[in-house]
């Protein structure tokens, strides 16, 4: 599904790498600029970081051809895609202070993809299989960006029970509109996790109750649950948050987790 920076798949990868982990450092470190500088060096690493990725899908350079599967590349798209729904949020309502934290996690997941790329793997089977990994990746997205306001919602709801006065707002933004939007995102990976499961099990020949299979249907019972209590109960504050961060981590678990276990735990092949 995700695709590494390996050193393999382009010899002159290993440079974009160090330049996008120097750009989200600068974004996370920006010294007096911050204001000019802060949204400057975290556009260029969420560049470059894309551009690591859109090279191993090409496969350009790689002598065998297919894309390098492995836990860190999930990771790493995982964030890249979190960093790019905040780059374009982020034009809207400013947020120096998560930007701070997604640019060391940039960095890290670059570093990350680098460090454990997994191995070369052919791209054969059903042709609906890019669609079915382009529907999986956009999922794992839309999570990561609502876990992000989500956090963003528990630590605003955090603060005003230790204080009183002014107006109910996280980050520039005020709580209802920060929890709608969190619950859009929600909604929107529900609706496209939905349709990778069903295209994968339409497509698959050989079903297999796998590690990644068994994560992922209880990934979407839990987000599924969490969209009826909000709808039937009104289930809101903490005790939603709660269920998507528990959706969310069997979702990570589905594909990063048994990505980990398969290659490093236990040393086999990976699917």
């Amino acid at each position: 599904m995700i695709l590494s920076s390996a050193p393999a798949a382009f010899p002159g990868a290993w440079l974009l790498a160090l330049a996008a982990v120097a750009a989200y450092v600068m974004a996370a470190f920006p010294g007096r600029a911050e204001g000019l500088r802060l949204p400057t060096a975290l556009g260029v690493g969420v560049l470059l970081h894309a551009l690591l990725l859109v090279l191993d899908i090409s496969g350009l350079g790689s002598p065998t051809g297919g894309a390098r599967l492995g836990f860190g590349p999930v990771v790493s798209l995982t964030v890249w895609l979190v960093l790019a729904v905040h780059t374009l949020e982020s034009r809207l309502v400013p947020q120096p202070s998560v930007r701070r934290v997604l640019a060391l996690l940039g960095a890290a997941a670059v570093l990350l993809a680098w460090a454990l790329p997994g191995e070369p793997q052919a791209l054969t089977g059903t042709p609906w299989a890019p669609l079915h990994w382009v529907l999986g990746v956009g999922s794992y997205g839309l999570f990561g960006a609502a876990v992000l306001h989500a956090t963003m919602l528990d630590a605003a709801e955090t603060r005003m029970r230790r204080r009183t006065g002014g107006p109910p707002s996280a980050f520039g933004m005020p709580l209802l509109q920060l929890e709608r939007l969190t619950f859009r995102f929600v909604e929107a990976g529900f609706v496209v996790l939905s349709a990778a499961l069903i295209l994968g099990a339409m497509t698959t020949t050989h079903w297999q109750w796998t590690h990644k299979t068994v994560f992922s249907l209880l990934g979407w019972a839990v987000i599924g649950a969490l969209l009826a209590g909000r709808k039937l109960q009104g289930w809101r504050g903490r005790r939603a948050t709660r269920w998507l961060y528990a959706g969310a981590l069997l979702l990570l678990l589905a594909y990063a987790g048994s990505r980990f276990v398969m290659q490093f735990v236990l040393g086999r092949p990976l699917d």
